[in-house]
């Protein structure tokens, strides 16, 4: 069955779409997908509440941070994707990805696809390389130059969703494979 999705940027008067695909807890574990924005000693000294309104916020100040995956007009899919400075985290050696020149990083014609979350019922259904899909058209109307992503072999939690598969079948050729040792973002 083909499942006809609408794509649309994340910007404050989408926030309760946005809340409500992630849920009272949000998304996984109470993440509210701060993880690859702020440093570790930051975001677990915070609570879920503290995430939620540190992604509002961010949301709220634009420009948006992602897009949303809806279907029949439900919100059921999130990617982040952006510029990469807008996820510094995602540019250590102890996440995902392998680290760029600080200038780099800070190009704003560089950017991340850094997360994924689709509504557990929609899981399974081939959605993410959609969601990737759009998060490619995002990121070139954007301007971006350079769009990078860190498949994630093995997701840690059963709410992950693997990001190998949907790059795999994408446009995107793997550039490079994270660097040896380097740990996968909790997701």
């Amino acid at each position: 069955m083909d499942i006809a999705l609408q794509f649309a940027p994340v910007t404050a008067d989408r926030w309760p779409d946005f809340e409500r695909l992630f849920g009272p807890n949000g998304a996984c574990c109470g993440c509210w997908c701060v993880a690859l924005r702020l440093p570790y000693a930051v975001r677990a000294s915070m609570s879920a509440g503290d995430r939620r309104d540190n992604m509002r916020a961010r949301i709220e100040s634009g420009p948006p941070p992602g897009i949303l995956g809806y279907s029949e007009g439900e919100p059921v899919a999130w990617v982040q994707v952006g510029p990469r400075a807008d996820v510094p985290q995602f540019n250590s050696p102890r996440t995902v990805s392998r680290p760029l020149e600080q200038s780099e990083a800070q190009d704003a014609g560089i950017w991340a696809v850094s997360c994924f979350f689709l509504s557990s019922r929609w899981r399974g259904r081939g959605l993410s390389h959609r969601m990737l899909a759009a998060a490619i058209d995002h990121a070139r109307a954007g301007g971006a130059r350079f769009l990078d992503a860190c498949p994630i072999d093995h997701a840690k939690q059963p709410k992950s969703v693997a990001l190998i598969s949907a790059r795999l079948r994408s446009s995107m050729p793997p550039a490079s494979r994270s660097s040896p040792g380097a740990r996968t973002a909790d997701r």
